[in-house]
């Protein structure tokens, strides 16, 4: 899932922590506690205690905790056992675990080359 770049954790807001505003980053973030606002990054992991409140654009998304908005992924959207998406997806690959929930839509992104 991770390539050599992204596996270092760039940003990281806590399990006590409340954030409002936009998050724009290069690399990864995590988030464990609330943040009420966007972000765009290139791999972002919610933990199971996060909560998120926006949409969030990356290369890939692992949702362990709960968000409402919509995800846009250019490669994969992860959904763990404890994942809650209340929002839309646009990912170009789309894995949920059992127990993960999503109430919204799937769009499959297609790569214009192979068509």
């Amino acid at each position: 899932m991770f390539t050599k770049r992204s596996e270092k954790i760039e940003s990281f807001v806590g399990e006590n922590s409340h954030f409002t505003g936009n998050i724009e980053t290069i690399g990864t973030i995590r988030i464990d506690g609330l943040l009420e606002g966007h972000i765009q990054a290139d791999w972002v992991i919610l933990g199971e205690k996060a909560t998120v409140k926006g949409n969030i654009i990356a290369r890939g998304i692992v949702v362990g905790g709960k968000i409402e908005g919509n995800l846009l992924a250019k490669e994969v959207v992860e959904v763990k056992a404890e994942g809650v998406i209340s929002g839309d997806i646009e990912a170009g690959k789309f894995l949920v675990v059992e127990g993960g929930v999503l109430n919204g839509r799937v769009s499959m992104l297609t790569d214009a080359s192979n068509i």
